[in-house]
């Protein structure tokens, strides 16, 4: 109970530390002090928030694996601050997108969505993430029942799938950080797809199985 509650503490100080400090250099920013922005903000303040909103999904990806390869409980139990904070810079990103980018020009984006495909995976990505977030309180957990919210929730996989895509299309040139972000995530899903592969097969071979069964039961009544 004092290590989950450790860990708890470890991981909301660390993913709260990007926001503070992006806080802090729009602060800097505002009195026209030095600050880390760079020549463009609104740019640095997009990257930034949507650098960490896919950490904080991977981390959260990957604490599933390590709880099962080490045989951990606590990594489950802190898997859903971690969703949290992924959706809070999701958030950030999309906010800082729409209100400096674009000023809240809806038709822009709009227009984005149209020409640019990289936004129309980022958007979609963070529509899974929204009914994650609403429903990641343990009221919800009991109102959908255990079995249904682990299926809703199994939305995180395209989530990461659609981000990664995100930020490749996004990338421009030969950029090997969107690359090695993609393949990670890559691994992640290949070894959730290992660990359900016996009972997809399970599913898939008990009706052919059944159907194999059915006619050659009537094969032999009609001999």
């Amino acid at each position: 109970m004092v290590t989950v509650k450790l860990f708890k503490i470890l991981i909301f100080g660390l993913f709260s530390l990007p926001a503070l400090w992006l806080l802090g250099q729009w602060g800097f920013y505002a009195m026209d002090a030095p600050h880390d922005l760079g020549f463009n903000p609104q740019e640095a303040s997009n990257r930034f928030s949507g650098i960490w909103a896919l950490r904080a999904l991977i981390v959260a990806l990957a604490l599933g694996p390590v709880a099962l390869m080490f045989r951990l409980t606590w990594p489950i139990q802190i898997r859903r601050m971690l969703g949290l904070f992924a959706f809070f810079y999701a958030s950030l990103h999309l906010s800082s997108y729409l209100g400096l980018d674009l000023l809240g020009d809806m038709d822009a984006f709009w227009e984005d969505i149209k020409k640019r495909l990289y936004i129309l995976f980022g958007l979609g990505a963070f529509l899974c993430l929204i009914p994650l977030a609403l429903t990641s309180t343990k009221g919800w957990i009991k109102r959908l029942k255990a079995r249904r919210w682990k299926q809703l929730h199994r939305l995180v996989y395209l989530a990461g799938i659609l981000a990664a895509l995100h930020y490749l299309y996004m990338a421009k040139g030969n950029q090997l950080e969107p690359k090695i972000y993609a393949a990670i995530i890559t691994g992640l899903l290949l070894i959730r797809l290992w660990r359900l592969w016996p009972r997809i097969k399970r599913r898939t071979m008990k009706p052919i199985a059944q159907d194999i069964t059915i006619k050659r039961d009537k094969a032999q009544a009609r001999s």
